[in-house]
């Protein structure tokens, strides 16, 4: 059996004025080899998010889906620093190394809320969050591998508009 690579996550997409903090897990093989996030094709994020925002995220080139995301207030980050795994699935993960949200959290004094896109990231991250006075919002994943239909995932990801320009 081949050793599990250790993979590890991208920079936080932040500005201090961020009020909306949206963790994945772990970015999978595609958005590691292009070093942006949710780059896989069949990723619902980008379709999910531009209808959260009303804006068509998933058409723009990726610099401008960040700037477009900025300017509404939103940032990115994952849950995990590090972890070994063979693949993209969240359930290969060995050898979890979560990320400081608290101490990212810490800098963002306009944020309100954390959203977590996943199970596995709302696991770790109301782990880190425990003690904090944020909103802590479970998201259904935007991951192909999760089969609910995409009109139920953006009914769900919809609560986010509260705290978004």
């Amino acid at each position: 059996m081949a050793a599990s690579p250790t993979k590890s996550c991208l920079p936080p997409v932040v500005t201090a004025d961020v009020r909306l903090l949206l963790c994945g897990s772990l970015p999978g093989e595609a958005s590691l080899k292009a070093e942006h996030y949710y780059a896989h094709p069949q990723n619902q994020f980008w379709r999910l998010l531009g209808e959260v925002l009303g804006e068509p995220l998933a058409a723009l080139p990726y610099e401008e889906r960040l700037a477009a995301l900025l300017r509404r207030k939103v940032g990115l980050w994952d849950t995990v620093a590090s972890a070994k795994r063979i693949g993209s699935l969240d359930g290969a993960m060995r050898a979890v190394e979560p990320n400081s949200l608290g101490e990212l959290t810490a800098t963002l004094p306009r944020l309100w809320a954390v959203a977590f896109n996943g199970a596995t990231a709302a696991k770790l991250g109301r782990r880190a969050l425990s003690a904090t006075d944020f909103a802590l919002v479970d998201l259904p994943s935007s991951s192909p591998a999760y089969t609910l239909p995409f009109a139920a995932k953006a009914e769900r990801w919809a609560v986010l508009r509260q705290w978004v320009d």
